[in-house]
């Protein structure tokens, strides 16, 4: 009725009627309150935890594709007598270059190739690492040989595009003895793909190639065949390159 009401009579009852309806709402949320409070005390008192009852099942997952293949690597070459090292990422150049042959004029050096964190000044930029080369340089200056580990681990490159991405998984190999040729890095490569794909017909082949990062370098290939339309690793009717090596 206060649209009825003259101005003045309106001011009057207006707060009277905005106050009861303030009092409603608060009197109806205090009553919800204590309605939950008493069911809450009322469960409480009554129903009990039991504790024979089997768990809920948590949540299932699986390991990641990369993860996955990375702990294969780890087990085949455990096998072949290689021990697993590992680095920072953010890396000195010292380690991740000088230390490796690649002068200041290197080209692996180049801004186009390579991450550089900003540095304070008067110091060297870090940069993440651009392979996991570094950690061979480690594992060679805090130890004496003989030395057989693989270093895997995250790498990053300034490279991008549709078969390249800036960051990707690397797994290197490091072999110092007396008596160690090329033979053995084909040998070690041959029976780590034998047991990587489960099959005994791998033929491996070994082309010269560039590599920024590494001289001298080679491209790998490992021969496949033809079943049913579909390429197989195996046999030698035609050649897929798996790794390089350098």
């Amino acid at each position: 009725s206060l649209g009825s009401m003259d101005p003045d009579a309106r001011a009057a009852e207006a707060p009277k009627i905005h106050a009861l309806r303030e009092g409603a709402a608060s009197a109806i949320a205090d009553r919800k309150a204590g309605l939950e409070a008493a069911d809450l005390e009322r469960k409480l008192a009554t129903e009990r935890v039991d504790l024979s009852l089997p768990a809920a099942p948590s949540p299932q997952g699986s390991v990641h594709p990369v993860s996955q293949v990375m702990d294969e690597l780890a087990e085949i070459f455990a096998d072949l007598g290689f021990s697993v090292a590992t680095g920072p990422e953010i890396e000195e150049q010292w380690y991740n270059f000088t230390a490796l042959n690649m002068p200041e004029s290197h080209p692996a050096r180049a801004m186009h190739d390579t991450y550089y964190l900003r540095a304070a000044e008067g110091e060297e930029a870090k940069v993440l690492r651009t392979h996991t080369s570094p950690v061979q340089i480690r594992t060679m200056t805090s130890q004496p040989p003989p030395i057989r580990i693989i270093a895997p681990g995250r790498t990053y490159r300034s490279d991008s595009d549709a078969t390249h991405t800036p960051m990707f998984h690397q797994v290197e190999g490091l072999v110092i003895d007396k008596g160690i040729t090329l033979g053995h890095l084909k040998w070690t490569l041959e029976t780590f793909l034998k047991a990587f794909f489960e099959r005994e017909d791998i033929v491996l082949r070994l082309r010269p190639s560039y590599f920024p990062f590494t001289e001298p370098s080679a491209e790998v290939d490992v021969g496949f065949s033809m079943v049913k339309g579909k390429r197989v690793i195996g046999g030698s009717e035609g050649w897929m390159e798996v790794l390089g090596s350098g």
